[in-house]
């Protein structure tokens, strides 16, 4: 068995580490690159995968790319006026879109337990919401599901969804919507299940979103309900009401004016929040979070399209033909989906899985970060509950 070195990595303070390289480096486009985790008990394998798909859901936009800010502040103007008629007017037919979209993945297995010593039987695979790639699942010692699920025996399998991160920027408007992104992770999800990714193939699949991520997460149970065996929705709820304050909240950018040296390439469909200011008010509840997180997610923002932004809800539809048993967990003080109160008029997390998942068998469960704003990764108490969604799959024999 082949050996590799790893100098220097360990938080521990350990200056090397001999780790077992899988026999198989299959499904990534070029040699995955070795890694920990933030809190040093994963192992993982990152790099591009080419993912050939093919989507029937996406919607013919009849929005050209505004010219500057001032365009882009109108679009949410008009959106946002009580009297609008935007969305009827932008939206069009079904429209068809293939190709081979080059997505970053991470693959992560508990430390020095990776196949061919040992497969986990489980994969969790955890979507990342808008404004964040996928470091939101292992953002620092002590604010990881990647570390927690490890230390509980999960593999864990992360990505930056299309036009996020290092994964492709191809058409904002057009391309990277709700719909494709849906069928790039039902791709995605059939290699871990096929064995395509590394020769490991994954006997169970647990998906966990995050706000968009959850919203995908809704759509995969619902079109391809086989694809996993557990669902965990965080940063959801059945309310929309806030959406509206919360992309005013957002003062949408442009993302190569407002962060010209990591964004300048790409075309004025691609938005960005505008300001710390907007990052605090839809992501965070002060004063329950480590200001040095904070800063160091407001550095590293990430982008959104207008084709998600008119595309956000399509996906979203009861999983009928879903058996599995749900897990919703919510922050207290959530401000998208709950305007700041999730146990206002009643807790919102006790409908969800009735009214998205009528035939949901197992232990379904609910879980109420105290004091935690959007983010729920980045607050206080974060550990809770990645214990928690760990003890959920537990406690469904996953």
């Amino acid at each position: 068995m082949r050996t590799f070195t790893l100098a220097t990595m360990l938080a521990s303070g350990t200056s090397a580490l001999t780790i077992p390289l899988l026999g198989s480096l299959t499904g990534f486009k070029d040699i995955p690159v070795l890694s920990l985790s933030q809190g040093g008990k994963a192992q993982c394998y990152s790099g591009l995968i080419a993912v050939p798909v093919t989507t029937t859901g996406n919607t013919q936009l009849n929005l050209n790319l505004p010219n500057n800010q001032s365009s882009v502040t109108d679009i949410f103007t008009q959106y946002l006026t009580s009297t609008s008629t935007l969305v009827q007017t932008l939206t069009g037919p079904d429209a068809t879109v293939s190709g081979t979209f080059n997505i970053h993945a991470k693959l992560c297995f508990p430390l020095l337990s990776l196949p061919p010593l040992v497969t986990p039987p489980t994969v969790q695979f955890l979507i990342h919401g808008i404004g964040f790639d996928k470091g939101y699942w292992d953002f620092a010692p002590g604010y990881s599901q990647v570390d927690a699920a490890a230390a509980a025996g999960y593999a864990t399998f992360t990505y930056d969804r299309l036009g996020v991160g290092l994964s492709d920027h191809p058409d904002a408007v057009q391309v990277v919507q709700s719909p494709l992104e849906v069928d790039i992770a039902h791709a995605l999800i059939q290699m871990l299940r096929k064995g395509n990714l590394l020769g490991t193939k994954f006997g169970k699949v647990a998906i966990g979103g995050h706000s968009f991520g959850s919203i995908q997460s809704v759509g995969i149970a619902s079109r391809y309900p086989d694809d996993v065996d557990a669902v965990m929705l965080t940063g959801f709820s059945l309310s929309s009401a806030s959406f509206g304050l919360t992309f005013a909240a957002f003062n949408a950018a442009l993302a190569n004016k407002n962060q010209a040296a990591r964004f300048g390439a790409l075309s004025n469909g691609y938005l960005v929040t505008g300001s710390p200011q907007s990052n605090q008010m839809a992501f965070f509840r002060n004063p329950n979070y480590d200001a040095n997180l904070f800063n160091a997610d407001d550095n590293n923002k990430q982008t959104f399209t207008f084709g998600e932004f008119f595309t956000l809800g399509k996906v979203v539809a009861p999983a009928t033909s879903f058996k599995g048993p749900v897990d919703v967990v919510n922050g207290q003080n959530d401000f998208i989906f709950c305007q700041g109160d999730c146990l206002n008029p009643s807790d919102q997390n006790a409908p969800v899985t009735g009214a998205l998942f009528p035939a949901a068998g197992g232990k379904c469960s609910t879980f109420m970060l105290p004091g935690a704003g959007h983010a729920l990764n980045l607050h206080y108490g974060a550990s809770q509950m990645f214990a928690h969604m760990n003890n959920f799959l537990k406690s469904n024999g996953l």
